[in-house]
């Protein structure tokens, strides 16, 4: 996918709930994938071969064991990385070069009605083990933030030395993943703060005082009355009309979220004292606790 600034409207409310910063590191995009039983792999706008590759990824992962037998035993999987060869940044470790970190694994989505429907990505613990089994290289996170603030993610970007050699500077960026987040289009994104960038338009913040996370009222409230029994009472609702099913998600995710403002709005502001709420921040984590009930519809 192609990562959204962090601040954007394609990323708005990303740092809201469980996110994951990852080291962003300066090579050449790369997917490998297992077609009629061959590793093939792609760059990032075209498909790789011997006589059309990409800074020699084709020739190094169609003579990969361990990228094989990962994808024979997990032939849906498309896995995403980088291939590490000299870019812009040159002060990785000289064992760093010329290996595939993989950041991403895609996957058809479970509850997927076509063909034509999109890949969904696994979360990193789900992924981590089976590369792991495998000994493919992988990226780890540097943190993982709740609520997240710009100055938390800024200070990660500042202590990212991920591959790089002692008392040579930082990396590239950061990515910001949130696993549950889908921005108001509707798809999956992730976000990222590039270091140059950060540098030039933001060098007050250099040195600021750390705010992690954040206790949000928003996330407090869909906690306490987003229950098991509202997520099922309404899902059945659905279910005996017409039956349930992957379209009808959006039905259930806003059916939800309209319960919760109309039958509880007045308890949840009387028991806090009128607090100030963010009605799109109190839908995203409406959202969330929705799926975290119910992850078999999701």
């Amino acid at each position: 996918m192609h990562l959204e600034r962090f601040g954007t409207p394609e990323v708005l409310g990303i740092e809201l709930g469980e996110t994951y910063v990852f080291p962003k590191i300066d090579g050449t995009n790369a997917s490998v994938w297992l077609e009629d039983g061959v590793v093939k792999a792609g760059s990032r706008n075209r498909e790789l071969s011997l006589e059309s590759d990409n800074a020699g990824f084709y020739a190094w992962a169609s003579k990969s064991v361990e990228l094989f037998n990962y994808l024979s035993e997990n032939p849906n999987h498309r896995l995403f990385g980088e291939w590490l060869v000299p870019h812009s940044i040159s002060t990785y470790r000289d064992d760093a070069w010329r290996k595939f970190y993989v950041f991403d694994v895609a996957a058809p989505h479970l509850m997927a009605e076509s063909e034509e429907e999109p890949e969904a990505y696994l979360p990193y613990n789900a992924y981590k083990p089976l590369l792991e089994r495998h000994g493919i290289e992988y990226l780890a996170p540097l943190k993982i933030i709740r609520n997240g603030t710009f100055e938390a993610f800024c200070h990660e970007l500042q202590n990212n030395v991920c591959l790089i050699k002692d008392g040579q500077g930082c990396g590239e960026g950061v990515v910001i993943k949130n696993y549950a987040f889908f921005n108001k289009y509707g798809r999956q994104t992730w976000a990222k703060i590039v270091t140059s960038e950060f540098k030039e338009k933001h060098a007050k913040t250099m040195g600021a005082p750390l705010h992690a996370e954040r206790k949000l009222v928003e996330e407090e409230i869909a906690t306490e009355f987003v229950t098991q029994a509202l997520v099922d009472k309404v899902f059945a609702k659905i279910d005996l009309d017409g039956g349930f099913t992957a379209r009808r998600i959006p039905q259930l995710l806003h059916t939800v979220y309209y319960d919760v403002v109309r039958e509880e709005c007045w308890n949840f502001v009387k028991a806090r004292k009128n607090p100030t709420i963010n009605f799109n921040t109190l839908q995203h984590f409406v959202f969330g606790r929705v799926k975290a009930l119910r992850p078999d519809l999701f």
